[in-house]
Formats: structure tokens, C-alpha cells, sequence
């Protein structure tokens, strides 16, 4: 499929009006055997959603109507951390968690998220999809949750600001930058000197227009999809972090499901996952120059000096005695030496 932003905003009205246009027939119909929500914090328009949408007509096509996934994206049923209890309790039956938040439950999950550690998604996709992507899941899995087999795309992380750019680390001493609810995003920025407050996505603008935080991080689709241009000025081209999203499943949901639908759903979601990499590399590659013309002004620190920094901080070393030898030794595996 060939994506690009015009497609996404075609795909995000198409579905809306032909949601509208469905509506009534869907109640005519007759009613699914089983019917799933899968809940996610991202907007109705990022390539994560129209490549859901597709997914879940193709499951429900081929379970003849048995298996019926319903979408709920932005945070309609809550923050992460609402519907990380959610997908737990059975509340919701699938959900999209970056392994940087699901860290909170499962602390191997956040590894993948370590900084200046990935060079490019060459190496990102060797290590998630090989041996350091397969000790997650197996971590993920002793928590009592289902994971899918492909983690999903979120991009490398930029940080933006409304006060100045970032071009070294010194640029980050005492700046007030919202970062997830999760331990690794808070230790490296304070390995900087910086002044992390953990806010909840769904809260990240309105933080950033009141001025309650400086600056935020995120990939650009996300910077884009979220609107966040219009209450930031400059954004840094750090890559500072990849980011990806676990798609987790409710033990007992899935359990219910009979093998032959699982297997549907499961090869469905993974193909998805596929499909949705391809999209959000390709957006996050075109989105400067669209942001550019939206007021956003851009730089390109050298990477350098900020891996030295965390280094010498001792960053690195840290996390490595938190993860162990084992998962420290894969990921080294995929990106080199880093302590």
C-alpha cells in the first residue's frame, strides 16, 4: 500500500463517513460470535489505526463474521495506565502498549527503548524481530498477558521545545520536558540535568500550551497526528530513543477463542504490524518539510557527545544491573558496545 499523508487523511474520512453509512446494517446483521475492543492512545488518523481498521475488516471476513475487533483509538477508554489495568482485569481484550510504559509491569519491556543505543531501523527491526524481541516477549508472557509476534511501529523519538533548540546535552540542564510514565524515559533525561515530568499522552498538549512543561519528546507522526507544532517552536532532530508498541492480549479473552480463530486474528495483527512500519517510516521521513511549513524550526545535533554523556553519567551501567547480563548481551548483540 502506498502511504502518504494525503492517503491518511482520505483513509481517516473514508472511514468516518462509512462508519456513518455501516451503522444501521451492522445491526441488521447477524451478531458476532465474538466481539473484541482493542483500545490504543494514538490519533484516529495515525497509520496504526487505518492499518487496524484494515486489519479488522480482514479478520472478520475471513472468521465469517464470527470474530468482530472494534477500535477505539485517542484514549477513549482511558491513559495508558487506566487501560494497562484494563487489558489485565478483561475490561478491554487488546490493547497497543510502547514497551517503555508496559516497563511498569514488565521491566525487560523497556530495553528496546534505551538511549542513543539503535543507529537506524536496519538494526531496530534485527533485534525485535531476533533474540532481544523474543526475551521481551517471553518477559511479557510470564506477566500473564498474550503479545503478539511483531511489535509495532512508533518511530525514533524527537524533542521539541517553545523555548530553544537542542543541539548538545547541555542543552537539556534543568529543562522541563514531559516524558511517559516510565522510569527509563525520567533516569536518562535526568542523566542530562534535565527536568522530566511524567505526564499521561492524553494531557500532553494542554501541559505544553499552559507552559506547565517547556518541551515534550516524541516520533514526528506523532508531533504531527497530535498537533503539537501549534504550541512548540523548535524541534531537534535527536533520535534519541526508537519506540515501538506491544500488541497484548487478554489471557482469558484469548484462551476463549477457538484455534482456528486465533490463528486468523494472530497472522492478521502481525501483518498488520508489517504494514504499519513501512507507513510510519515513510510519513516520519516526509513529515519535516510539512512541519517546517507549520512554524516547527529544525535542527541536527550530533549524536555523539549525548551517548558520552549517559555514558559517563553512568546511565548505561545502570540499566545494564537492572536488565541483567542476559537481555544487556542481546541488545548489545543488535547495536554494539554501549557500557
Amino acid at each position: 500500500m502506498s502511504f502518504s499523508r494525503r492517503a491518511l487523511l482520505k483513509a481517516s474520512a473514508a472511514s468516518a463517513v462509512l462508519g456513518g453509512i455501516g451503522a444501521p446494517l451492522v445491526a441488521r446483521a447477524q451478531a458476532a460470535e465474538f466481539t473484541y475492543k482493542y483500545a490504543n492512545n494514538l490519533p484516529d488518523a495515525h497509520p496504526m489505526n487505518v492499518r487496524a481498521k484494515e486489519m479488522s475488516a480482514a479478520i472478520k471476513a475471513e472468521t465469517n463474521g464470527r470474530f468482530d475487533l472494534q477500535i477505539f483509538p485517542n484514549n477513549q477508554l482511558g491513559s495508558d495506565t487506566d487501560m494497562l489495568s484494563q487489558i489485565r482485569s478483561g475490561g478491554i481484550e487488546f490493547f497497543t502498549l510502547s514497551g517503555l510504559i508496559l516497563a511498569t509491569l514488565v521491566p525487560a519491556a523497556s530495553i528496546s527503548g534505551i538511549g542513543f543505543a539503535f543507529p537506524d531501523y536496519d538494526t531496530v527491526w534485527k533485534a525485535m524481530d531476533g533474540d532481544l524481541g523474543a526475551h521481551i516477549r517471553g518477559e511479557i508472557t510470564k506477566a500473564n498477558l498474550v503479545v503478539m509476534d511483531k511489535i509495532w511501529d512508533n518511530g525514533f523519538r524527537e524533542t521539541t521545545s517553545s523555548t530553544k533548540p537542542i543541539n548538545h546535552p547541555d542543552d537539556f540542564k534543568g529543562f522541563k520536558i514531559r516524558v511517559p510514565v516510565s522510569p527509563l524515559w525520567t533516569s536518562m533525561f535526568k542523566a542530562f540535568d534535565a527536568a522530566p515530568a511524567s505526564i499521561n499522552f492524553s494531557e500532553v498538549y494542554s501541559a505544553l500550551q499552559t507552559r506547565i512543561v517547556e518541551g515534550q519528546e516524541n516520533p514526528l507522526a506523532i508531533i504531527s497526528t497530535a498537533k503539537l507544532y501549534e504550541v512548540q517552536k523548535f524541534c531537534s532532530l535527536t533520535n534519541h530513543m526508537w519506540d515501538g508498541f506491544w500488541f497484548l492480549a487478554n489471557r482469558r479473552a484469548w484462551e476463549k477463542l477457538p484455534e482456528d480463530v486465533r490463528t486468523i486474528v494472530a497472522k492478521n495483527i502481525n501483518a498488520a504490524a508489517v504494514n504499519e512500519r513501512a507507513d510510519v517510516a515513510k510519513l516520519n521521513s516526509g513529515l519535516e518539510q510539512d512541519l517546517a511549513g507549520k512554524g516547527l524550526t529544525f535542527n541536527q545535533p550530533t549524536v555523539g557527545p549525548f551517548r558520552e554523556k549517559l555514558r559517563s553519567a553512568g546511565f548505561y551501567s545502570e540499566w545494564k544491573g537492572k536488565y541483567g547480563e542476559e537481555a544487556w548481551a542481546l541488545l548489545e548483540k543488535a547495536v554494539g558496545k554501549l557500557s
